[in-house]
Parts: C-alpha cells; sequence; structure tokens
C-alpha cells in the first residue's frame, strides 16, 4: 500500500479516523508525551485497514503531529 499522509490529533474526547483531501486526522484520547499517542494512533490505524500493529511504519513525523506511515500488507 503506498504512504498515507496523517495528523494526529492527541487529548481528544474520542477516538476516530476523518478522511480529508490530504489525508486522515486521527483523533486518540492519549496524550502526546513519551509516545503513547503514536502507538495509540497505529492502534487505531491498523483497527481501521484491517492490518495488524506492526504493519504500520511512520516515514516521517515521529515527533510531530503530521506524519507519513506506511501500511504493509
Amino acid at each position: 500500500m503506498p504512504y498515507q499522509n496523517i495528523r494526529v490529533i492527541p487529548k481528544a474526547n474520542q477516538t476516530k479516523i476523518v478522511e480529508e483531501s490530504w489525508g486522515l486526522k486521527v483523533y486518540v484520547t492519549a496524550s502526546a508525551e513519551k509516545g503513547k499517542a503514536n502507538k495509540a494512533a497505529i492502534e487505531v490505524l491498523a483497527e481501521h485497514f484491517g492490518v495488524k500493529k506492526d504493519q504500520i511504519w511512520f516515514i516521517t513525523g515521529q515527533r510531530s503531529r503530521n506524519k507519513v506511515v506506511e501500511i504493509r500488507k
């Protein structure tokens, strides 16, 4: 699968994914400290795309809200 642009929104009221014209907004309830929001985003993306968590890789943006991920099937 090609790369996917995402924006992670930490400390959201609910966990959800919203499709935008440029990519996906991933809302997670976890805070953005010690990688908690990234782990939560991986879990949500894995469920959304129907893959295992270890099949999702951050290409860029490990410490940014804007990220590029690769989903391997």
